[in-house]
């Protein structure tokens, strides 16, 4: 597997591989405390701009592949998602750090984004895309089921928050033989 920044595009959203210039598009968004409640980093008020140097960082590491989400419906920053844990040597990486302004939750973003990581992660040799969520975070673990992805488990205490709770981790996969099934699903309830 081998997958490097690119800018991925559909009718509903473009994700852009993040860069210095996105820094203020996204400040205003990331200020809703609520989107950072379940996370092991803050990036909210003053602690926005170290989360976004270190999404940076790890871009140009090689590590992951941050993308600042544009919703094209209204030609505005939406949020971010981002390839994390790449691990070319065994065909695997994950999507996550996946947040949304509040004009962006329940509407076509997260799907459209969600197709475009995956289709593209396929195209560059996955055999499996990863996708975590804090135990309590009912509505990704929601959004997941309702993408199709296999819940696998739960990694009991597995990260600690920076609130100082204990997360229990909740994975879920797809696996490169599943994604034509996913991938009509999200493009079912694109085209609704």
């Amino acid at each position: 597997m081998q997958i490097s920044p690119a800018l991925l595009e559909n009718a509903h959203v473009r994700l852009d591989p993040l860069t210095e210039d996105h820094r203020e598009a996204l400040r205003p968004l990331a200020q809703e405390a609520e989107l950072w409640a379940l996370t092991s980093l803050r990036g909210d008020g003053e602690h926005f701009d170290d989360w976004f140097d270190l999404m940076l960082a790890g871009t140009r590491a090689g590590s992951q592949i941050s993308h600042l989400v544009t919703n094209k419906a209204i030609g505005a920053p939406a949020g971010h998602t981002a390839f994390l844990s790449i691990v070319p040597d065994h065909a695997r990486l994950e999507i996550g750090w996946t947040w949304y302004g509040a004009q962006a939750r329940g509407t076509t973003v997260n799907p459209a984004c969600k197709h475009l990581l995956m289709e593209r992660a396929f195209a560059c040799g996955a055999e499996r895309v990863e996708l975590k969520t804090h135990h309590r975070n009912l509505r990704s673990q929601a959004a997941m089921t309702k993408m199709g992805a296999t819940r696998e488990g739960t990694l009991r205490r597995h990260l600690k928050c920076w609130t100082g709770e204990w997360r229990d981790t909740v994975w879920f996969s797809v696996l490169k033989e599943e994604w034509p099934g996913v991938s009509a699903g999200l493009k079912a309830r694109l085209g609704a």
